[in-house]
């Protein structure tokens, strides 16, 4: 096996288990996994981005503001600067995002209640817990200014 599928292999593996770890915890009425429980991956276990993204030249404070919980809350699936992961989760940076298809409530209900998957096969995106709806509205104004440097209006 080549050293890059073997680590997407091992990648791969590590999601799954993740998932099983949740799905178990949740099963038993505990508390549902929250992002700081998953461990970093090995920057050469971590799954590719799915798409190259443009960062902006400078960010608004919002946007600052939620480029930091973004990375706190949300890249450890979506990937750095919301490019997406192979095997884990979609790119934020995408024209299935584009406000007029997924407006910014979207992402908000998304967060709270979780998202049955239907556009990517990525499985079902879980709550994540400890963000507040202002903490969403700063990491929409973020996703939104990247998809603007990209293009996506």
């Amino acid at each position: 096996m080549k050293p890059s599928r073997f680590h997407l292999s091992l990648a791969l593996i590590f999601a799954a288990l993740v998932v099983i770890a949740w799905s178990v915890r949740n099963d038993q009425g505990e508390t549902v996994l929250s992002v700081a429980d998953l461990p970093d991956l090995p920057a050469g276990l971590a799954p590719p981005p799915m798409v190259d993204v443009t960062v902006p030249d400078s960010f608004s404070n919002a946007e600052a503001m939620g480029e930091r919980a973004f990375n706190a809350y949300c890249a450890a699936c979506h990937g750095t600067n919301a490019a997406g992961q192979d095997g884990m989760a979609p790119p934020l940076v995408h024209p299935i995002y584009r406000p007029g298809h997924h407006a910014d409530e979207a992402f908000q209900i998304a967060v709270r209640n979780g998202v049955r998957a239907h556009h990517w096969r990525f499985g079902n995106m879980p709550p994540i817990e400890g963000l507040t709806r202002a903490d969403v509205t700063t990491i929409i104004a973020y996703i939104r200014a990247l998809q603007r440097a990209n293009g996506i209006d």
